[in-house]
C-alpha cells in the first residue's frame, strides 16, 4: 500500500497483526499535517499498536510535522503501543534534540534494529518477503530464474 501527496509519500512495507512498518519520503509540514495523521490513523484503526516509521528519506521536519508525530505517539500509547524511528537523519534528530523530545521517541539505525525491540509475536516478516534488497526496499526489477 503507497499513499502520497504531492510532497510526502508514505509506503507500508510490512505488517502484521501487531505492528506495521512504514515508509515516509519527502517533507513532513503544515501542508500534510492531515494527510500524514489519516494515513497513520488508518493504520492504527487496523489494530496495529505498533509502528516503525522508516525516515530515512524524510528530507524536512518542522514544528508542525513534530506535533503530527507526537500526536501519534500518543495515539499509540494510550494503545499500549510505540512510535519507533528508524534511519533518522541529523535535520530531525536536532528538531528533537532543540525541543527536548529525543527521549520521547526510541530511534535506531534500522527498521531490522527497531523491529526487535519489539516481542517476537509483535514483529512482522523482515525484510518483506517479496523484496531482494538488504535494506527491505521493495525491488521493482525482475528476478531471473535459474
Amino acid at each position: 500500500m503507497s499513499t502520497q501527496t504531492h510532497r510526502l509519500i508514505i509506503h507500508e512495507l510490512a505488517r502484521c497483526e501487531e505492528c506495521a512498518v512504514l515508509r515516509v519520503s519527502g517533507e513532513l509540514d503544515h501542508s500534510v499535517e492531515k494527510f500524514f495523521l489519516r494515513t497513520l490513523g488508518e493504520s492504527v484503526m487496523a489494530g496495529h499498536r505498533h509502528l516503525v516509521l522508516d525516515v530515512t528519506a524524510l528530507v524536512f521536519c518542522d514544528s508542525r510535522g513534530l506535533n503530527c508525530l507526537l500526536g501519534v505517539r500518543w495515539l499509540l500509547r494510550r494503545r499500549e503501543g510505540q512510535l519507533l524511528l528508524a534511519g533518522a537523519g541529523r535535520h530531525l534528530v536536532s528538531l528533537l534534540t532543540v525541543t527536548g523530545s529525543v527521549e520521547m521517541f526510541p530511534r535506531y539505525l534500522t527498521v531490522g534494529q527497531a523491529l526487535l525491540s519489539l516481542p517476537p509475536s509483535h514483529r512482522p516478516a523482515w525484510p518483506p518477503p517479496f523484496s531482494s534488497h538488504p535494506d527491505g526496499a521493495p525491488s521493482d526489477a525482475p528476478t531471473s530464474g535459474p
